[in-house]
């Protein structure tokens, strides 16, 4: 049996995004571990977030205000407890990306000292989004990804995919069941390779990229989620899948996100004729939570029978616009759009799943020495629907704590024997890459069209159905073909497909992210989705 190509550290490290490399910075002191891009080191949702990061700068708010809006947000299912957790260890997280070189925008305070821009965004009863103009995932991931390119306790691997979680009884080891490492496909040698770790962690994102239009990068495939699921994990609330109101709507630039800090600053939503229509929905107008505002958008472009909305910004400074929005408008001048003076076309696009893999505070799931933090997990923050700026909060909240978990418990860990090799020797090269093609088209587009943002139990069913057609097809594809990116992803993105539409199944209820027409009104008590795997 060839090991030639085992890799070993301490600490894996899946995805290199906020929540990996906030962790891998504060494990490296003591642990040795390696972070596996599925792309370049920064190609993941963190770098394309504009907005900001939610916490309590401000001495006129609170870290109890924070709480109750993230409450009323998630639309009475957040747990309460963990909502108090990140909101209470909010400002100390951000400090500690201050602390090492993330620059966020300043401003004087009244008193002539320096002081951060705090601007607002949907949900928000204060100004407490600290951000870097209108590109602060950028600032965040390309300052974590220059310190952990420096540090010497981290091995940072790219276009390496995770294959599967490897499991200490599946490979007839002794003592109780837990997590001993992974499967990786190193895509430029075209192999896959084992990686013993004392622990892994899953930092892997969201599924998005399930949707047919999204705002997320290609990387956002569901991995974690499928791995997990396919380890024993439990997951919850992945009914509640977030469309981003404003995507620009634009044949070029599909995926361009408008941030909420725009509607923050005081843009309008509009029709065709330039007329407003938030205010007539809700009193908060365009800062009401993201879902109230993405089925706005939805309810009058399918009563008007028109492509799009508009955001308009135009009757602010023309100099405050481009300070405030640099990015975004040098962006839409490309495209021979003014942020300045033209409503900008936008709709709604899949941008965030805030269910996930169940864990505690300290991100631990159901499997002994497996973590999951950020997007891939489920906390009970988020409930049925994420405030902005919540989401890079989470990553580095839980960064936090998972590492303070995984330091007590790694001295306990026993080092690995070697794992058993990947084994090819039933496999052969795929002959038609285009039934992956056509599989991932079916499937993203029957999630957009059944699974939406409005859904009846009709539509769920038959999404479920087509599903698990693709599903026995790409199991088929999958044990006698050789592995490859696409296959990885459309077997991952598939599972999650059908665990969503069995969580949205079993909601009688319209709530948050999810709206039913055959359950239009809420229930009176409520709570999370969960699905258990079967024994395997």
């Amino acid at each position: 049996m060839n090991h030639a190509n085992d890799l070993s550290c301490d600490v894996l490290i899946i995805g290199s995004g906020a929540a990996g490399l906030s962790l891998a910075l504060r494990l490296a002191e003591h642990s040795r571990v390696i972070v596996l891009s599925k792309g370049p080191v920064n190609e993941g949702s963190t770098f394309y977030a504009q907005g900001g990061i939610a916490a309590v700068f401000d001495e006129d708010d609170s870290i109890d205000a924070h709480v109750e809006d993230t409450l009323i947000a998630g639309a009475g299912i957040c747990d309460p407890d963990a909502v108090r957790f990140v909101a209470s260890h909010a400002r100390e997280c951000v400090q500690w990306l201050i602390d090492n070189g993330v620059a966020f925008d300043t401003e004087p305070r009244p008193n002539g000292e320096p002081g951060y821009h705090l601007t607002r965004e949907g949900g928000h009863s204060h100004r407490r989004i600290l951000h870097a103009a209108d590109a602060t995932g950028k600032e965040v991931e390309n300052t974590l990804v220059g310190k952990a390119l420096a540090h010497p306790g981290i091995e940072i691997l790219e276009h390496y995919h995770a294959v599967d979680i490897i499991l200490s009884d599946k490979c007839g080891i002794a003592g109780s069941r837990r997590a001993i490492g992974a499967w990786v496909w190193n895509q430029q040698a075209d192999r896959v390779e084992t990686c013993r770790a004392r622990g892994v962690v899953l930092a892997t994102g969201g599924a998005a990229k399930v949707y047919q239009y999204t705002t997320n990068p290609d990387v956002a495939s569901g991995d974690g989620i499928a791995m997990a699921w396919r380890a024993g994990c439990r997951v919850a609330n992945l009914e509640f899948n977030q469309f981003h109101p404003t995507a620009l709507y634009h044949p070029l630039a599909r995926n361009f996100l408008l941030t909420e800090a725009l509607r923050g600053e005081g843009a309008w939503l509009t029709r065709p004729d330039g007329s407003r229509f938030m205010p007539e929905v809700d009193p908060r107008a365009e800062l009401a939570p993201r879902d109230i505002v993405a089925r706005a958008i939805d309810h009058e472009m399918k009563r008007l029978g028109v492509d799009c909305m508009h955001l308009d910004i135009s009757h602010k400074p023309a100099e405050f616009v481009r300070q405030h929005f640099p990015t975004i408008a040098e962006k839409l001048n490309e495209l021979g759009i003014d942020l300045t003076r033209d409503p900008v076309p936008v709709v709604p696009a899949a941008h965030y799943t805030c269910g996930g893999v169940m864990v505690d505070t300290h991100g631990r799931t159901d499997v002994d020495g497996l973590w999951a933090i950020g997007e891939v997990s489920y906390t009970g923050l988020h409930g049925a629907n994420r405030m902005a700026s919540n989401s890079l909060l989470e990553c580095l909240v839980y960064g936090w704590s998972a590492a303070q978990d995984i330091e007590r418990q790694l001295p306990q860990r026993a080092q690995l024997a070697r794992l058993p090799a990947w084994d090819e020797s039933q496999v052969i090269d795929a002959d038609e890459q285009v039934v992956i093609q056509h599989n991932w088209h079916e499937l993203r587009l029957c999630m957009w069209d059944y699974v939406g943002i409005v859904r009846t139990t009709k539509r769920l069913e038959r999404a479920l159905r087509r599903i698990r057609m693709l599903q026995q097809e790409i199991d088929e594809y999958y044990a006698h073909f050789r592995v490859s990116g696409d296959l990885l992803e459309l077997r991952n993105l598939t599972q999650v497909a059908e665990l969503m539409v069995r969580c949205a199944l079993a909601r009688k209820e319209s709530r948050g992210l999810h709206y039913t027409l055959d359950y239009p009104q809420p229930l009176a008590e409520s709570g999370p989705t969960l699905l258990v795997p079967s024994a395997t």
